[in-house]
């Protein structure tokens, strides 16, 4: 599967984004989704991840609250709702399919077999 992420950009404290991710090919409904973050100089974070049936969700404690993490298996198309924003929320956004999602435990980016190009969310003070 292909992955298209987009919706990134620059916005102040306080904003919001909505990122998404477009997939290629018939089985979308198939893979469980994942948002990854990675900010410079550090390492590659896990941000949210959803179910195929959306029913399992998982959010990394930074962001509970603040983003919403959701998915339509007839667009195959998962999104990324960010709200009050934060300067430490800046990174390059990347999405994921293929990997597991564990009850109560973060994904692993390791664990992802398909990624999507990235893209950049700047948030100003």
């Amino acid at each position: 599967v292909q992955l298209q992420a987009s919706g990134g950009g620059l916005v102040q404290a306080g904003g919001s984004l909505r990122l998404s991710c477009a997939a290629s090919g018939r089985t979308f409904s198939s893979y469980v989704m994942a948002w990854f973050r990675q900010a410079p100089g550090k390492e590659r974070e896990s941000v949210a991840g959803i179910s195929r049936s959306g029913i399992t969700i998982y959010y990394a404690d930074s962001v509970k609250g603040r983003f919403t993490i959701s998915r339509d298996n007839a667009k195959n198309t998962v999104y990324l709702q960010m709200n009050s924003l934060k300067p430490e929320d800046t990174a390059v956004y990347y999405c994921a399919a293929g990997g597991p999602l564990r009850i109560g435990t973060e994904p692993k980016a390791a664990e992802y077999i398909y990624w999507g190009q990235g893209t950049q969310v700047t948030v100003s003070s």
